[in-house]
């Protein structure tokens, strides 16, 4: 028995008639009948039961039918996985990354990608919420990385891990003895803060909105690595999702804890077509379980 037997044992099923399964496989009725007649002996049952007008199937074939049927359309699904491939030796998979989040997750997530997929081609945008969400939506990007929920009708997200967004500060700053700072005190400090296109920016803004209070914005600057350089030769703080303490091992900088209440984070894959990317998703959210099970440091699992 091979799979060009049973498609061809399903067509006869379905139709009920040789002539009308031949000419539904473009084969002749005596070809097709030979083939059903050798599945029969290499099976060693009967399939069908055969009148002048129509075959009918025989318990047997009902069995046989049920199994057949998943066998050929998961065939199918591989041959149309595989149709990527043809005629190129490499695929691309083009994923957009939030600033704040890509240093404590991409360079890890790059070297399993390599090992699990060593076809792939990996091409990481680093990008703000905003542009990865709209780069999703005019298919320039097959997945994101970013803050959930989307805020784009039409993208459709599966959460990673979750954070918090804490207070960042120089070990000289005279909040440097706290263990942690609440909003309200935070909301007091002099701050170097991504500009306001970053949505870690535009979080802690509705945050200090909700008490009635608006940041104390000293400086700006689109990047959180220099943000990081700067604070330590300033009096300035910033606020950055907790898991960014993992991209740098300053001892010149402390990170505190936010209360009064927290700012809590949902970050994960962002996708515009689930059917499509089903395959991609599971294998990102497959690669990155250590970090969504991970607890924050310095912070009991929440």
């Amino acid at each position: 028995m091979d799979m060009r037997q049973l498609r061809y044992f399903v067509a006869v099923f379905e139709e009920g008639h040789v002539g009308r399964a031949a000419e539904r496989l473009s084969l002749s009725q005596p070809a097709l009948s030979q083939q059903i007649r050798h599945l029969e002996t290499s099976l060693d049952v009967s399939l069908f039961e055969r009148s002048s007008k129509r075959l009918l199937p025989t318990l047997a074939a009902h069995t046989l039918y049920n199994h057949a049927v998943p066998l050929l359309e998961g065939m199918e699904r591989a041959r149309e996985a595989l149709r990527h491939f043809k005629g190129q030796a490499l695929r691309t998979l083009a994923i957009g990354v939030l600033q704040t989040v890509h240093p404590s997750l991409v360079p890890q997530m790059l070297e399993r990608i390599r090992k699990a997929q060593p076809h792939l081609v990996v091409q990481i945008y680093e990008l703000t919420g905003m542009e990865v969400e709209r780069r999703l939506l005019n298919g320039s990007l097959d997945i994101g990385i970013s803050y959930l929920p989307p805020r784009q009708p039409g993208l459709h997200s599966l959460l990673l891990y979750e954070d918090e967004l804490q207070l960042v500060m120089p070990a000289s700053h005279p909040l440097r003895e706290f263990k942690k700072v609440s909003l309200n005190q935070a909301a007091d400090l002099p701050m170097l803060l991504l500009g306001e296109e970053f949505q870690v920016r535009q979080l802690w803004q509705t945050q200090l909105a909700n008490l009635g209070r608006r940041p104390h914005v000293q400086a700006e600057l689109n990047s959180m690595a220099v943000i990081l350089d700067s604070l330590e030769h300033t009096h300035l703080v910033t606020v950055l999702p907790g898991r960014a303490r993992q991209a740098q091992q300053n001892p010149e900088l402390l990170w505190k804890p936010l209360s009064e209440p927290r700012v809590p984070l949902q970050i994960g894959l962002v996708y515009r077509d689930a059917q499509r990317q089903q395959a991609t998703i599971e294998l990102l959210r497959s690669l990155l379980e250590d970090v969504r099970t991970a607890p924050l440091e310095g912070l009991a699992p929440t």
